[in-house]
Parts: C-alpha cells; structure tokens; sequence
C-alpha cells in the first residue's frame, strides 16, 4: 500500500535545495538581524541569486504545482532557518497573492514580476489592508477611494497599520472602501506604482519578534492612480457592486480573498518556526546532563519533547490537508482556517517549552529558542487572530451567524 503522506522526489529535492539554505545562509545571520531590525537586503539578494526569491518561484510552488504541498512544504524550511529573514522573503510573496485574488491575468503579468525586481536590483510588495482601528474587523476599514471620472484615476486617503514592507515596497496593494453603504462588499483592491508621492511610510514599528521584517503604517494623503491600477478593472467592479445593491450573492471582499489563500502557506511557516525550537530542545536534552544522566531521560523532559513532536506532526498534517484543498478549491469547513489556528497555538506552545527545557540558558539571548518564541506568537496574531480563526471555522460548522 502507498503511503499517501510519502513526498514525491520533486518535493524532496525541494526541501533540500531550501533546507541547505535555510542552514548555511539564514541561520547564520539570524542572530544580527534580528538585534539590527533592519530589513536584512544582503540576506534577500543572496536568495535572488539563487532564485528563491523571484516571482517566478513563486508562480513555481504557488501555480505550476499540481500536488499543492510545494508551497507549505518550501515556507516550512525557510521559516526554519529563520522567520524575521523568512518573512523578508515573503512580505512581496502576500502582495502577489493580493494581485492573483483580484487582479486580471494582464496585471498580474504585469505587476506581479514589480514585487521582485531582480538579482542586482531587487524590488519588493506589500499588501496594505489592516488599518489603526480596524485589523480583524475588515468591515470598519476607512481608507476611500474614490473615482475621477474626468481623469480616469483613483484619489486613495487614508492610513493603513502593520504593513509588512509598508513604506519601502515599490509596489503597494492597497484595500480601500469604494461605497461605505455596502459595508465588506463595498471594497476594491488597487495597485499603488513606485514613487507616488501620495504615498508615505509614517511610523516603523518596533516589534516583539520578527524583527528583520520592516513593519510600518502606509499613509495614503490624496493618492492618485491611473484607473488601470484598479485591480480586476472597473467593469468588473460596477457589475459586482450593482449585484450588491440587488440583493444579489457578491464576491468575498478584497482582503478576505487573500487572507483565504493563504493561510497554509502561514500555518506551514508556523511549523516551521516550531520545528526548529523542538529539534534544539531535543538535541540539548540528549547532550545537558543533570543528576548523573541526560536530561532526557527525566520523564518531564520526556513528555514534553513527546508532546512537541506530536502536536508539530498533527499541525503539519491539518496544513498539508489545507493544502491540498485549497489548490482543487474544495475547502468545505474552513479547514485553511484550522489549520492557521492549530499551527499558531502549537508554534507559541512549543517555542514556550523549548525555553523551559533550557531553563536560565534558554531564557537569555545566547540561546536561539528566546527568539524563536517571539517569533511565534505573531501567528497567533497576524493574518486573522485565533479567535478569528475559531469564527471563521464555527461559522463553516454551523451554517449559522456566530457572532
């Protein structure tokens, strides 16, 4: 009997090439970047290089991969090299995703590549949908676009918070509100060009974990775009939005269909993150000794490992499902959902015990597990909290309204 879990040779060469790299370029300047808290662009030139950064190797696991594990099973290594790099990697990666939910094959073909850049001249994305008063609530977002008939342009006003590469990206995809009356439905996507002097970065955050990856706000102070920039076109738009006004079934909202996409691919980075404080934990247990023998063989180290290793598996395996439904379109009980839920709670909890089995050491910043539990807890967080997470699943269970 085949072991459907089995990885295929293509996904295990795969792995590999990323691992190696994982291992030999971002391990190594996990430490400085992080103390830095710079975006780490000599790190994310080196990947370039080698083509782990480009829009082609993301159409690569995202598009061309018929079994849909490419995608978690690549975000697992880098996120196991290191998350704050690892996010630098894939900040550009969410505004793609942005432009592949609501744009046309002609703009993504067109802007997906401006996210990138090339080696030597590299660029990046971001994806501005959560806003100061309005992160999970996507139906209280308050930045307008509003259009220009006579110009054929989009005004965009308003502020946009947490922005992953806010500020520094060339290309900015924004989530704006086109008709407040219609509430979700009422939202568009648009594409904001390199060096549009409506755009400014207001303040950088200075965050808990992932601290290489640049976080800031994005003001947007009479924005104007070219009408083309309006992701899926205008047509389209007035067609959805005269449904809406009909009473008629409309498309998800604009953030909403990128969050959907990807949390998988968020889930596997949470794995990763998981993984490597687990591996570290287990091998220090085997090499501390205490009372005479390995730490490991105290049933309370033990069970802890016992219990990390199992809860990573079961995490890896509700990811790997979402995976793959998600690239057949067959989610049926938000299971892209369950498994960002799981994956972020098992992150947090494992990076949590790993310091513990350290003890004083794993608490100080000599040790790599400190840093990985203050990456982890932003994707308890990030991309729909927990608790969003737990609506979204409830909702899908039930059929009804939870509120």
């Amino acid at each position: 009997m085949t072991n459907s879990f089995q990885l295929d040779e293509d996904l295990l060469q795969l792995q590999k090439w990323i691992h190696d790299f994982a291992e030999d370029v971002m391990r190594p300047a996990a430490e400085e970047w992080d103390e830095r808290e710079e975006f780490a662009w000599p790190i994310v030139e080196e990947a370039a290089q080698i083509g782990l950064y480009s829009w082609e190797f993301l159409a690569e696991i995202m598009m061309n991969d018929q079994t849909g594990l490419a995608s978690p099973v690549a975000l697992e290594e880098i996120f196991w090299g290191d998350a704050g790099l690892g996010m630098c990697f894939m900040g550009s990666g969410l505004a793609a995703a942005g432009i592949a939910a609501s744009g046309t094959p002609e703009q993504m073909l067109e802007w997906v590549p401006q996210c990138y850049g090339t080696p030597g001249d590299l660029a990046v994305g971001a994806f501005c949908a959560s806003e100061p008063d309005a992160g999970s609530d996507v139906g209280g977002y308050r930045a307008r676009a509003v259009y220009d008939e006579a110009n054929d342009e989009w005004v965009l006003n308003g502020t946009k918070a947490w922005i992953t590469n806010g500020g520094i990206a060339d290309i900015h995809v924004v989530v704006a509100v086109v008709d407040p009356s219609l509430g979700t439905k009422g939202h568009a996507s648009f594409i904001v060009p390199p060096n549009n002097p409506g755009l400014t970065m207001g303040q950088k955050y200075k965050k808990h974990g992932i601290k290489a990856s640049h976080t800031a706000e994005v003001v947007l102070d009479d924005c104007r775009i070219p009408g083309h920039c309006l992701l899926g076109g205008k047509e389209k738009l007035d067609e959805r939005l005269a449904r809406v006004r009909e009473g008629k079934p409309g498309n998800s909202q604009a953030a909403m269909q990128t969050f959907e996409a990807t949390r998988p691919a968020v889930a596997a980075q949470a794995i990763g993150i998981a993984r490597a404080a687990y591996e570290y934990s287990l091998e220090y247990a085997k090499e501390r000794h205490a009372f005479g023998r390995a730490i490991i063989q105290n049933q309370s180290i033990a069970f802890m490992l016992a219990d990390m290793a199992t809860e990573i598996d079961a995490a890896r395996l509700l990811t790997h499902r979402a995976a793959v439904l998600g690239k057949n379109r067959a989610f049926k009980n938000a299971e892209g959902s369950m498994a960002k839920l799981k994956a972020g709670r098992v992150a947090v909890h494992t990076t949590e015990r790993a310091i513990q089995i350290l003890g004083g050491y794993g608490y100080t910043r000599e040790y790599p597990v400190e840093r990985w539990h203050r990456d982890a807890k932003i994707f308890d967080i990030f991309e729909g909290t927990e608790q969003i997470q737990q609506l979204v699943i409830s909702r899908a269970i039930s059929g009804l309204r939870i509120e």
